[in-house]
């Protein structure tokens, strides 16, 4: 397991195969999906094809989405991480958590402490995070970091707004 940063509650780690049960869970929940356009992972195969295919390529560039846990238990409660979106030649900040840790500062605390590496670590410039227009929650978390409004674009096939790290 390489662990890749730490705030005073969460840590974030790589994600490994074994991790696939993590993924069809997380996506089980409509709520959680609900402006992502994934839908639910069907099955332990197309977990591990995420993994495999998206997840862990983004890792040769000391990026991607790492599992977040809980300090406290090491609960897995989500994702967070950077992404290369090669066709746009930019650096995707995303996060996904589980329903019922909403609310709790989770999101803000590891979106913030990935913008850090990046900028810091990675020396990187063209970071970007995308929601929704209707997903108010995402929307806030990407402003309190410090991101200033780009333009509209989609997300998945919801109208959305993408922020920049000035």
């Amino acid at each position: 397991m390489t662990q890749r940063l730490q705030t005073p509650r969460l840590y974030l780690r790589e994600f490994t195969i074994d991790d696939a049960q993590l993924l069809i869970d997380l996506n089980s929940n409509p709520n959680v999906t609900r402006y992502t356009g994934d839908g639910p992972v069907k099955d332990l195969q197309e977990a591990q094809r995420i993994l495999t295919d998206i997840i862990f390529p983004q890792y040769k560039n000391k990026m991607g989405r790492w599992a977040i846990h809980l300090k406290s238990n090491d609960e897995f409660i989500g994702w967070c991480g950077l992404k290369h979106i090669i066709e746009e030649n930019e650096i995707d900040l995303g996060y996904r958590l589980f329903e019922k840790y909403w609310g709790n500062g989770y999101a803000s605390e590891a979106a913030k402490a990935t913008l850090d590496y990046g900028v810091n670590n990675l020396k990187l410039t063209n970071i970007i995070a995308r929601a929704a227009k209707d997903n108010v929650a995402s929307i806030n978390v990407i402003k309190k970091l410090g991101l200033v409004y780009l333009k509209n674009d989609m997300c998945a096939h919801d109208p959305a707004e993408i922020y920049i790290l000035k």
